[in-house]
């Protein structure tokens, strides 16, 4: 059996010997005590790891010797008994502390087996208590080396911490992070990587939805010098720049079909070849994608290969949407207004609680960007010391759309390049201009948005959207 030191505090000197003689011979180091004077020295200079404690005692209850046990020594495991067993008194103990309750006369293997019991019960306690603090370590590292927090405490919010230290550990595991856009993809692809192995080497971001399709190759892979027209020097590919780090494929189910196969290929061979060269080149790349696409229905469309898909969601963590978790809006709305009031120089010290309880009535469709945002103006237009509805204006809930006229005749025109203008322009506002989700809203692929964007000189707004993004 395990090493183990065991006192018995019982005014009868029949049962200390009893018991003390078996569990001597079960090989435990037994300490005896008549009185409560008598065990709470040997409490104190010895590290024990029971306590058998008989509830009638001389000098005070047994129930008060518990309290005070559990008080000083609250890992230490205490095992009542008592000639005198009441409902009362055994639930009292119980709720005290006490890991279990025999009333004489009992069996002494019961009670051992009792004893055996809180040894595994101790060793599990020491095992969660490694197992939260290196935990604790992890999230403490995590939140040091990202540029802004992961905030929340829901539940929901603590399973994508505990599924990005566990991916971490891991060395090169493919992992896609699916979620809304809006709901933080690209915070928890860095935190992966931020946690892993491979922290000293580069990040490297792509966006698969911004690269043009004729420059994906090059873009990827990199090129030779001459490799086509303007390619006047050799250049790497972010495939080669992430070498020892993490690729992170943003908008992955945007990727055109062609260079999936090519990026299936860099998966199994770990090599790549730069545009316009026959020579590979050797990679230790990890590969983070992140979609808020449905990869599997883009696959039965045949817009996405399945063998791909496979390769990329060995692992996968879903982000909630920020209406899944509205616990966490509270501490979020706190984060960002001090944040931007630190930024803007604002006096702000807080939000009203209306404003709190309205925002987590709402739903916000465009998550954690669009709380964000809403924020960021609501702190530049408050003079005061808290942000209040005056200043957090939350957009109103999306209505059905008006019925369309049943025939012409009822309309007084009807401009078709203008119905086709303002849906794109509601699509884009409704997605906070990202253009792939305005697509998907749409129906359309991604280069046709792009195509009419263009047609109906709307690509201002494009150069608004990369000008926003590169003010993050």
């Amino acid at each position: 059996m395990m090493e183990l030191q065991l006192l018995i505090l019982d005014d009868d000197p029949g049962i200390r010997e009893d018991l003390a003689g078996f569990f001597t011979e079960w090989g435990a180091t037994v300490f005896e005590a008549g009185r409560p004077s008598e065990a709470f020295p040997i409490l104190e200079q010895h590290d024990l790891d029971v306590v058998i404690l008989d509830l009638k005692l001389p000098e005070m209850d047994g129930l008060e010797v518990l309290q005070r046990i559990k008080a000083a020594w609250p890992d230490l495991e205490v095992i009542m008994i008592t000639g005198h067993g009441d409902t009362r008194s055994i639930v009292e103990a119980m709720r005290v502390g006490a890991f279990d309750f025999f009333t004489k006369p009992f069996r002494i293997l019961d009670l051992q087996a009792a004893i055996e019991r809180t040894q595994k019960f101790v060793a599990l306690q020491h095992r969660l208590k490694t197992i939260e603090s290196n935990y604790a370590l992890v999230m403490k590292e995590l939140q040091e080396r990202l540029h802004q927090p992961l905030i929340g405490e829901s539940q929901a919010h603590q399973t994508v911490l505990n599924l990005m230290a566990k991916v971490a550990q891991t060395d090169a595991t493919s992992v896609l992070i699916s979620g809304e856009s809006g709901t933080g993809k690209e915070l928890v692809a860095r935190g992966i990587h931020a946690l892993s192995q491979r922290k000293a080497a580069y990040f490297c971001e792509v966006n698969c939805s911004a690269i043009p399709e004729h420059l994906f190759e090059s873009e990827l892979f990199g090129h030779r010098k001459g490799a086509f027209t303007g390619a006047s020097t050799d250049r790497i590919g972010y495939l080669e720049a992430a070498d020892q780090g993490t690729l992170f494929l943003d908008e992955i189910g945007d990727m055109p079909l062609a260079y999936q196969a090519k990026l299936l290929r860099v998966i199994e061979d770990r090599t790549i070849q730069r545009l316009g060269s026959h020579r590979k080149i050797a990679v230790d790349v990890r590969i983070i994608s992140a979609t808020n696409h449905n990869l599997d229905a883009l696959v039965q469309q045949r817009q996405f290969r399945v063998d791909l898909l496979h390769r990329l969601n060995t692992f996968v963590i879903h982000v909630p949407p920020l209406r899944e978790r509205p616990e966490d809006i509270p501490l979020l709305l706190d984060y960002y207004t001090r944040l931007f009031a630190q930024h803007l120089r604002k006096p702000i010290r807080g939000l009203a609680p209306e404003v709190i309880e309205t925002a987590k009535n709402y739903r916000f469709p465009g998550n954690i960007r669009e709380l964000k945002n809403l924020v960021e103006r609501a702190v530049i237009l408050c003079d005061g010391e808290h942000l209040t509805a005056r200043h957090l204006v939350f957009p109103a809930e999306p209505t059905a759309p008006a019925a369309l006229p049943e025939s012409p005749a009822e309309a007084d025109t009807l401009n078709l390049d203008q119905l086709i203008k303002t849906a794109i322009l509601t699509a884009l506002r409704q997605t906070g201009h990202n253009k792939s989700e305005a697509a998907r809203l749409l129906g359309i692929s991604r280069q046709a948005l792009d195509r009419r964007l263009e047609k109906y000189d709307l690509d201002y707004l494009e150069h608004g959207d990369r000008a926003r993004r590169s003010n993050r």
